[in-house]
């Protein structure tokens, strides 16, 4: 089995909203997740992609980026967002993608030390949405770890 196969089973099992959602994963890893989403369940009335959706996918990728982060450096956590910010920039009318990448080691080094010593941190991600090739939404959450 591979990564990506391994990690939509987990997401299905403790997120069923990305079972509901047809959520696949296409990329996972500690540097960049890829998940795809189809258009026929989380269309709204317009018959494009339901905000609500869209916000769903977008919190999903930088969430799973953050678990297998900590996954790989053996910290057990509850992970939840605390905050968040989306920014539609055009209708998705399709099968669509959500793509969230780490780059910051240096706040990843703060966030490993701070939960270290007190067994929560919080960590600002960004993630983008993308129908085709062309950006459509962008998202930015503070997700916490409580140890």
């Amino acid at each position: 089995m591979s990564v990506e196969d391994a990690v939509q089973r987990y997401l299905h099992r403790v997120i069923p909203l990305s079972a509901a959602m047809g959520v696949q994963v296409q990329t996972a890893s500690c540097r960049h997740v890829k998940l795809k989403a189809p258009l026929g369940p989380n269309l709204n009335h317009n018959e494009t992609v339901f905000g609500g959706s869209a916000a769903a996918l977008a919190t999903l990728s930088a969430w799973t980026l953050l678990h297998l982060r900590m996954k790989e450096a053996q910290l057990e956590a509850s992970l939840v967002i605390q905050r968040s910010r989306m920014e539609y920039e055009k209708p998705i009318p399709g099968d669509f993608e959500a793509i969230c990448d780490f780059g910051d080691d240096r706040a990843w080094e703060r966030f490993r030390e701070t939960f270290t010593r007190r067994a929560r941190a919080r960590l600002t991600l960004a993630a983008h949405l993308e129908y085709g090739a062309a950006r459509v939404a962008s998202f930015e959450g503070d997700f916490v770890a409580l140890g």
